[in-house]
Protein backbone atom coordinates (compact mmCIF):
# COMPACT_ATOMS: atom_id res chain seq x y z
CA UNK A 1 0.00 0.00 0.00
CA UNK A 2 3.06 2.15 0.91
CA UNK A 3 4.57 1.87 -2.37
CA UNK A 4 1.27 2.87 -4.17
CA UNK A 5 1.22 5.86 -2.11
CA UNK A 6 5.07 6.65 -3.17
CA UNK A 7 4.08 6.40 -6.79
CA UNK A 8 1.23 8.44 -6.81
CA UNK A 9 3.28 11.47 -5.02
CA UNK A 10 6.50 10.50 -7.17
CA UNK A 11 4.27 10.67 -10.31
CA UNK A 12 2.43 14.31 -9.30
CA UNK A 13 6.08 15.75 -8.52
CA UNK A 14 7.58 14.16 -11.87
CA UNK A 15 4.86 15.51 -14.14
CA UNK A 16 4.91 19.11 -12.35
CA UNK A 17 8.78 19.43 -13.50
CA UNK A 18 8.17 17.78 -16.97
CA UNK A 19 5.71 20.72 -17.53
CA UNK A 20 8.84 22.88 -16.90
CA UNK A 21 11.36 21.49 -18.06
CA UNK A 22 10.36 18.60 -20.93
CA UNK A 23 12.11 16.15 -18.69
CA UNK A 24 11.31 14.25 -15.39
CA UNK A 25 8.68 11.24 -15.90
CA UNK A 26 10.80 8.74 -16.63
CA UNK A 27 13.84 10.22 -14.51
CA UNK A 28 11.90 9.76 -11.30
CA UNK A 29 8.85 7.39 -11.80
CA UNK A 30 11.34 4.19 -13.18
CA UNK A 31 13.17 4.08 -10.34
CA UNK A 32 10.55 4.01 -8.13
CA UNK A 33 8.49 1.24 -9.98
CA UNK A 34 12.07 -0.57 -9.86
CA UNK A 35 11.62 -1.05 -6.04
CA UNK A 36 9.15 -3.92 -6.70
CA UNK A 37 10.17 -5.04 -10.62
CA UNK A 38 12.98 -5.44 -12.47
CA UNK A 39 14.01 -2.34 -14.29
CA UNK A 40 13.12 -3.81 -18.09
CA UNK A 41 9.42 -3.87 -16.64
CA UNK A 42 9.26 -1.12 -14.64
CA UNK A 43 10.95 1.00 -17.93
CA UNK A 44 7.40 -1.09 -19.29
CA UNK A 45 5.23 0.65 -17.05
CA UNK A 46 6.73 4.19 -16.89
CA UNK A 47 6.23 3.98 -20.55
CA UNK A 48 2.01 4.16 -20.39
CA UNK A 49 1.93 7.45 -17.67
CA UNK A 50 5.20 8.52 -19.82
CA UNK A 51 2.94 8.84 -22.98
CA UNK A 52 -0.17 10.17 -21.22
CA UNK A 53 1.59 12.95 -19.60
CA UNK A 54 3.37 13.71 -22.94
CA UNK A 55 0.26 13.75 -24.69
CA UNK A 56 -1.27 16.01 -22.26
CA UNK A 57 1.25 18.36 -21.94
CA UNK A 58 1.86 18.52 -25.85
CA UNK A 59 -2.16 19.28 -26.26
CA UNK A 60 -1.82 22.19 -23.64
CA UNK A 61 1.19 23.62 -25.36
CA UNK A 62 0.44 22.17 -29.06
CA UNK A 63 0.45 25.97 -30.34
CA UNK A 64 3.39 27.14 -28.85
CA UNK A 65 6.19 24.24 -30.63
CA UNK A 66 8.62 25.68 -32.47
CA UNK A 67 8.92 24.23 -35.94
CA UNK A 68 12.52 25.34 -36.94
CA UNK A 69 13.39 23.14 -33.78
CA UNK A 70 11.32 20.62 -34.14
CA UNK A 71 12.49 19.81 -38.00
CA UNK A 72 16.24 21.00 -37.32
CA UNK A 73 16.65 19.22 -33.90
CA UNK A 74 13.64 17.09 -33.04
CA UNK A 75 13.51 14.27 -35.53
CA UNK A 76 17.13 13.77 -36.08
CA UNK A 77 17.19 13.65 -31.85
CA UNK A 78 14.16 11.00 -32.03
CA UNK A 79 15.79 9.08 -34.74
CA UNK A 80 19.13 9.04 -32.54
CA UNK A 81 17.13 8.13 -29.52
CA UNK A 82 14.94 5.25 -30.68
CA UNK A 83 18.67 4.11 -32.81
CA UNK A 84 20.38 4.27 -29.11
CA UNK A 85 17.63 2.29 -27.59
CA UNK A 86 17.93 -0.68 -30.14
CA UNK A 87 21.40 -0.71 -29.55
CA UNK A 88 21.62 -0.03 -25.26
CA UNK A 89 21.54 -4.10 -25.27
CA UNK A 90 24.78 -4.24 -26.79
CA UNK A 91 26.42 -0.59 -25.53
CA UNK A 92 24.99 -0.70 -21.85
CA UNK A 93 27.87 0.02 -19.78
CA UNK A 94 28.57 1.74 -16.47
CA UNK A 95 30.99 3.95 -18.40
CA UNK A 96 28.06 5.24 -20.27
CA UNK A 97 26.41 6.99 -17.74
CA UNK A 98 29.31 8.36 -16.26
CA UNK A 99 29.83 10.47 -19.89
CA UNK A 100 26.14 11.09 -19.50
CA UNK A 101 26.00 12.48 -15.74
CA UNK A 102 29.18 14.36 -16.57
CA UNK A 103 27.81 16.37 -19.36
CA UNK A 104 24.57 17.25 -18.14
CA UNK A 105 26.97 18.65 -15.05
CA UNK A 106 28.84 20.42 -17.84
CA UNK A 107 25.67 21.89 -19.64
CA UNK A 108 23.76 22.84 -16.58
CA UNK A 109 26.78 24.69 -15.20
CA UNK A 110 27.91 26.50 -18.73
CA UNK A 111 24.29 27.38 -18.51
CA UNK A 112 24.63 28.86 -15.07
CA UNK A 113 27.83 30.86 -15.69
CA UNK A 114 27.29 32.05 -18.79
CA UNK A 115 29.36 30.31 -21.11
CA UNK A 116 26.56 28.67 -23.18
CA UNK A 117 25.49 32.45 -24.31
CA UNK A 118 28.37 31.54 -27.01
CA UNK A 119 26.99 28.69 -27.90
CA UNK A 120 24.37 28.20 -30.58
CA UNK A 121 22.95 25.06 -32.64
CA UNK A 122 21.88 26.81 -36.14
CA UNK A 123 21.29 24.57 -39.45
CA UNK A 124 23.96 21.67 -39.65
CA UNK A 125 24.69 22.16 -36.16
CA UNK A 126 21.18 21.82 -34.99
CA UNK A 127 20.86 18.31 -36.93
CA UNK A 128 24.34 17.20 -35.19
CA UNK A 129 23.16 17.90 -32.11
CA UNK A 130 20.17 16.01 -32.07
CA UNK A 131 21.68 13.06 -33.65
CA UNK A 132 24.36 12.96 -31.21
CA UNK A 133 22.22 14.24 -27.88
CA UNK A 134 19.20 11.14 -28.88
CA UNK A 135 21.55 8.33 -29.38
CA UNK A 136 23.23 8.76 -26.41
CA UNK A 137 20.36 9.24 -24.50
CA UNK A 138 18.54 6.25 -25.91
CA UNK A 139 21.95 4.11 -25.12
CA UNK A 140 21.88 5.16 -21.07
CA UNK A 141 18.23 5.16 -20.86
CA UNK A 142 17.13 9.07 -20.02
CA UNK A 143 16.46 10.54 -23.51
CA UNK A 144 14.64 13.12 -21.94
CA UNK A 145 17.42 15.18 -19.87
CA UNK A 146 19.95 14.95 -22.49
CA UNK A 147 17.40 16.40 -24.79
CA UNK A 148 16.81 19.35 -22.88
CA UNK A 149 19.99 20.14 -22.22
CA UNK A 150 20.75 20.39 -25.96
CA UNK A 151 17.68 22.68 -26.07
CA UNK A 152 19.50 25.04 -23.79
CA UNK A 153 21.80 25.63 -27.31
CA UNK A 154 18.51 27.31 -28.71
CA UNK A 155 17.42 30.61 -27.86
CA UNK A 156 13.77 30.08 -27.87
CA UNK A 157 11.22 30.84 -24.76
CA UNK A 158 10.13 28.78 -22.27
CA UNK A 159 6.82 27.90 -23.62
CA UNK A 160 8.43 26.80 -27.28
CA UNK A 161 11.10 25.30 -24.93
CA UNK A 162 9.04 22.64 -23.26
CA UNK A 163 6.23 22.60 -25.86
CA UNK A 164 9.51 21.37 -28.65
CA UNK A 165 10.61 18.93 -26.27
CA UNK A 166 7.39 17.20 -25.78
CA UNK A 167 6.78 16.80 -29.37
CA UNK A 168 9.95 14.92 -29.97
CA UNK A 169 8.88 13.23 -26.79
CA UNK A 170 5.67 12.27 -28.28
CA UNK A 171 7.45 10.89 -31.49
CA UNK A 172 9.66 8.72 -29.44
CA UNK A 173 6.67 7.47 -27.10
CA UNK A 174 4.67 7.15 -30.41
CA UNK A 175 7.39 4.66 -31.81
CA UNK A 176 8.34 2.46 -28.59
CA UNK A 177 5.29 1.81 -27.39
CA UNK A 178 4.54 -0.96 -29.41
CA UNK A 179 7.73 -2.77 -28.50
CA UNK A 180 7.02 -2.66 -24.39
CA UNK A 181 3.15 -3.95 -25.09
CA UNK A 182 4.91 -6.88 -27.09
CA UNK A 183 7.85 -7.65 -24.76
CA UNK A 184 6.24 -6.99 -21.32
CA UNK A 185 2.74 -7.02 -21.86
CA UNK A 186 1.86 -9.69 -19.38
CA UNK A 187 4.12 -7.95 -16.23
CA UNK A 188 2.75 -4.44 -16.90
CA UNK A 189 -0.89 -6.04 -17.23
CA UNK A 190 -0.16 -7.59 -13.54
CA UNK A 191 0.10 -4.15 -12.11
CA UNK A 192 -2.09 -2.56 -13.78
CA UNK A 193 -3.50 -0.80 -10.50
CA UNK A 194 -0.11 0.94 -9.70
CA UNK A 195 0.23 2.12 -13.43
CA UNK A 196 -3.20 3.75 -13.56
CA UNK A 197 -2.27 5.16 -10.16
CA UNK A 198 0.90 7.10 -11.97
CA UNK A 199 -1.30 7.44 -14.89
CA UNK A 200 -3.64 9.36 -12.44
CA UNK A 201 -1.12 11.65 -11.07
CA UNK A 202 0.90 12.47 -13.77
CA UNK A 203 -2.39 13.96 -15.86
CA UNK A 204 -2.87 15.93 -11.81
CA UNK A 205 0.51 16.91 -12.09
CA UNK A 206 0.57 18.29 -15.58
CA UNK A 207 -1.68 20.28 -15.10
CA UNK A 208 -0.06 21.63 -11.70
CA UNK A 209 2.86 22.01 -13.92
CA UNK A 210 1.44 24.07 -16.73
CA UNK A 211 0.18 26.80 -14.49
CA UNK A 212 3.61 27.14 -13.05
CA UNK A 213 5.38 27.29 -16.03
CA UNK A 214 3.58 30.35 -16.53
CA UNK A 215 4.64 31.79 -13.35
CA UNK A 216 8.25 31.76 -13.82
CA UNK A 217 9.66 35.01 -15.06
CA UNK A 218 11.36 34.01 -19.01
CA UNK A 219 14.99 35.47 -17.40
CA UNK A 220 14.86 32.88 -14.46
CA UNK A 221 13.41 29.97 -16.61
CA UNK A 222 16.68 28.66 -18.20
CA UNK A 223 18.24 29.00 -14.86
CA UNK A 224 15.80 26.42 -13.32
CA UNK A 225 16.00 23.91 -16.18
CA UNK A 226 20.02 24.45 -15.60
CA UNK A 227 19.47 23.75 -11.88
CA UNK A 228 17.48 20.06 -12.77
CA UNK A 229 19.14 18.92 -15.35
CA UNK A 230 22.64 19.71 -13.11
CA UNK A 231 20.98 17.63 -10.22
CA UNK A 232 20.24 14.59 -12.60
CA UNK A 233 23.60 14.91 -13.96
CA UNK A 234 25.02 14.76 -10.57
CA UNK A 235 22.59 11.35 -9.93
CA UNK A 236 23.33 9.61 -13.27
CA UNK A 237 27.20 10.53 -12.56
CA UNK A 238 27.38 9.08 -9.20
CA UNK A 239 25.45 5.76 -10.28
CA UNK A 240 27.38 4.89 -12.82
CA UNK A 241 30.66 5.28 -10.42
CA UNK A 242 29.14 3.02 -8.42
CA UNK A 243 28.89 0.72 -10.53
CA UNK A 244 31.97 0.78 -11.92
Amino acid sequence: MWLRGLILIASIVAAAIASITGFGIGSILTPVFGLSVPTNVAVAAVSVPHLAGTALRFWLLRARVDRRVLISFGLTSAAGGLTGALLQHWTSSPWLTVVFGALLVFTAASELSGLSRRMRFDGPAAWIAGAISGALGGLVGNQGGIRSAALLGFRVQKEAFVASATAVALIVDGARMPVYIITERHEVAAMWMSVAIATAGVVIGTIFGRQALSRIPEHRFRSFVAVLIGILGTAMLMKGLHSI
